[in-house]
């Protein structure tokens, strides 16, 4: 990016990785039926994945899906010297079945996730996704329909908010931070981060606090994953793009936290295993996987990306191929 941008800041994690591992599934192929084999970036953010795809796979053409709209314009911009060549969707990256047929698409080559927030929406305030900023207690990532993290926090009983912070931020002191918010929004609702983090700092004791990240942080990501409906909605997402890749055709996961990666993994473990008792001494024609691991576990940054980047320190990335048609258990 250049520094006259004003996303320059912002550096897509794990570029060249990300790039050459969907480069093989978008090279054009005769018996493919189609010259310009198709990513889908579910995920498309400030475009910055697309743009090294369309930069350096110059067959390919790229549908970018995000439910932020604000995202989208942005990223319009940002690909505009690719016009003819770019397809961009407002929706949700579960909704990939929809979007391919409203483009009129059987399948694709190739599908990206890079999940979680984007920098943009940390950067802008009145998005609520910062604990760092008072701010108000949005959080939507399509910030004009449903529920904010405000509601949440007011509505919720003790009960559900217990659940969201314990399942979802994996945060130890889930029922002393549900039981102080619910005390405090009787005296006043929720309605701005920085009052909220203040409870968080009152909850946690002293010796937590110092261990482990801002107190913050587990908290938010909560209430963030709850608000998206996030990991639903990654089950949905995952399964959708493994169906919508043809032979050849490979998925690619960023994660940034270990709720997205576990599940990540376990959907790519599941379709990649063979329906067979394991102690068969061959497997016969027709039932093997209808995909194969392209990564070995989940990869890392290494510390110079990360020295430079400091978002991708908590990355996780995982592929797939797709190498034969069929049904994915």
């Amino acid at each position: 990016m250049t520094p006259d941008r004003p996303d320059a800041r912002h550096e897509p994690v794990l570029l060249d990785r990300v790039v050459a591992l969907l480069a093989p599934a978008l090279e054009p192929r005769p018996d493919s039926g189609r010259a310009h084999p198709v990513l889908v970036d579910a995920t498309l953010g400030l475009g910055g994945h697309a743009q090294a795809v369309l930069d350096r796979c110059p067959a390919a053409h790229v549908v970018g899906i995000d439910r932020d709209g604000r995202a989208l314009d942005r990223s319009r911009d940002r690909l505009a010297p690719y016009a003819g060549r770019v397809d961009l969707v407002h929706a949700v990256y579960d909704e990939i079945a929809d979007v391919l047929a409203g483009q009129g698409l059987h399948h694709v080559e190739a599908v990206l996730f890079d999940l979680g927030v984007s920098s943009m929406q940390l950067d802008l305030r009145e998005r609520g996704f910062a604990y760092a900023e008072d701010a108000p207690l949005d959080m939507r990532m399509d910030d004009t329909t449903g529920r904010t993290a405000a509601d949440v926090l007011n509505e919720y009983p003790v009960e559900e908010l217990t659940r969201v912070l314990r399942d979802y931020g994996e945060e130890r002191f889930a029922r002393r931070i549900a039981a102080a918010v619910v005390r405090e929004r009787e005296r006043e609702p929720f309605d701005r981060s920085g009052r909220l983090v203040e409870l968080l700092y009152r909850s946690i004791p002293a010796p937590a606090r110092r261990t482990g990240g801002h107190p913050a942080k587990r908290t938010f990501q909560a209430l963030r994953i709850e608000v998206n409906d996030e990991l639903a909605v990654l089950r949905r997402a995952l399964a959708a793009a493994l169906d919508a890749i043809g032979v050849g055709g490979r998925v690619v996961v960023m994660s940034y936290h270990s709720l997205e990666d576990r599940i990540t993994k376990q959907v790519f473990v599941a379709a990649t295993r063979s329906d067979l008792p394991p102690d068969l001494p061959f497997v016969p024609e027709g039932h093997e996987p209808a995909l194969r691991l392209v990564t070995r576990g989940a990869e890392k940054a290494g510390p110079e990306e990360v020295e430079q980047n400091p978002r991708a320190a908590s990355v996780r990335l995982r592929a797939v191929e797709r190498v034969r048609s069929g049904a994915v258990a």
